[in-house]
């Protein structure tokens, strides 16, 4: 509460057009954000933009809305709640249509208002790309959306937040045929200029280690790894996610750890696909290091967990594909790891939409 009250009194002092907000939770990081919108919807604002850039979605979305609701002119949060419902962006498979709608609602909304600054209306239309109906092609959506943020992040050249999206936007559209990984290389070159000007910052930490989330770069992430968790402590993902990193390179015990500390917030928090998505490397890092009984009692756990898991619950960066992914592998890897032919041959395949 004292750091709300010190953060609007810090804003009651500056002009609307002005206002940079940062987190206010030190738990999350710190965001710099520039925005017109209202005193009052500045720290909700400030809220939801640290929670978006560690992918958890449903909480940020509920934020934006709190910053709508303060202040029915700020355009900019719509332009949030539509990123909320892209989702992760890294995620496989098709958008899921209610998803989009609920999207081009938002941004729909925001258009109908009207931005105040030519920023915030290049945010807002870049994300308009997303959910747009004439490209059913939803490749085609991101690539227009990471070059309409790329002319963002060239025309606000002093936004690190229009670079930190491009970038984003740079690493998840990036074609997986392309072995070079140039993309992915420009990406996390945007992001490490601009991560020792904002150490505390969730997104940058976050997406070096998305930009080099494969074998041949992975070891570039190693840095990015060992400090997002302790800049987000609260954020299930935030503790997740450098398990991607020591998974690639066989840094067991570290995954381990991140991954044990990342499903007990999620389960504290009902965050059950991020429960299981931790679950399912923990069980791989453990058969690695041949700890078969801490496997097996993944499997054991497994019912109870899965059973909790409700595809309409809250969103996370887990989308529902990796919850299923992982209530599929959980058993799966702890037979075939092993040798268990006998086991593997008893698996019984479920179907899911």
């Amino acid at each position: 509460m004292i750091r709300t009250i010190a953060l609007a009194a810090v804003l009651a002092a500056a002009p609307a057009s002005a206002q940079e907000i940062h987190s206010h939770a030190a738990d999350l990081g710190t965001v710099h954000f520039a925005t017109s919108c209202s005193q009052a919807a500045q720290p909700h604002f400030a809220h939801a933009m640290a929670l978006l850039h560690s992918f958890e979605f449903g909480p940020s979305r509920q934020a934006f809305t709190e910053a709508v609701d303060e202040d029915p002119g700020c355009a900019i949060a719509l332009w949030g709640v539509a990123l909320t419902y892209w989702g992760n962006p890294f995620a496989t498979g098709i958008k899921p249509p209610a998803a989009i709608r609920a999207g081009k609602a938002a941004i729909d909304r925001a258009e109908s208002i009207g931005a105040k600054t030519d920023r915030e209306r290049a945010y807002i239309g870049a994300a308009a790309k997303l959910f747009d109906p004439a490209e059913p092609d939803q490749r085609a959506r991101m690539i227009a959306y990471r070059d309409a943020m790329a002319a963002a992040a060239a025309k606000f050249a002093d936004d690190p937040e229009a670079a930190t999206f491009y970038a984003l936007a740079l690493a998840s559209a990036a074609s997986p045929n392309d072995k070079t990984y140039a993309d992915q290389l420009k990406a996390g070159a945007i992001l490490e200029k601009l991560w020792p000007q904002q150490p505390q910052h969730p997104g940058l930490a976050h997406y070096i280690i998305h930009a080099y989330d494969v074998p041949a770069l992975a070891g570039r992430a190693v840095d990015a790894a060992r400090r997002y968790g302790k800049i987000a402590p609260v954020a299930p993902h935030a503790l997740h996610m450098p398990s991607h990193t020591f998974t690639r390179l066989g840094y067991w015990q570290e995954s381990i750890d991140a991954n044990i500390a990342s499903g007990d917030v999620a389960r504290r928090d009902g965050v059950v696909g991020e429960e299981l998505h931790s679950m399912d490397y923990r069980t791989y890092a453990y058969l690695q290091t041949g700890q078969d009984a801490k496997a097996r009692a993944m499997v054991e756990a497994l019912p109870e967990v899965a059973g909790r898991f409700n595809p309409n619950g809250p969103a996370s960066a887990a989308p529902n594909s990796a919850a299923l992914f992982a209530i599929a592998a959980i058993p799966a890897r702890y037979a075939l790891e092993r040798g268990a032919w006998t086991e593997a041959a008893g698996l019984e395949s479920r179907a899911t939409s």
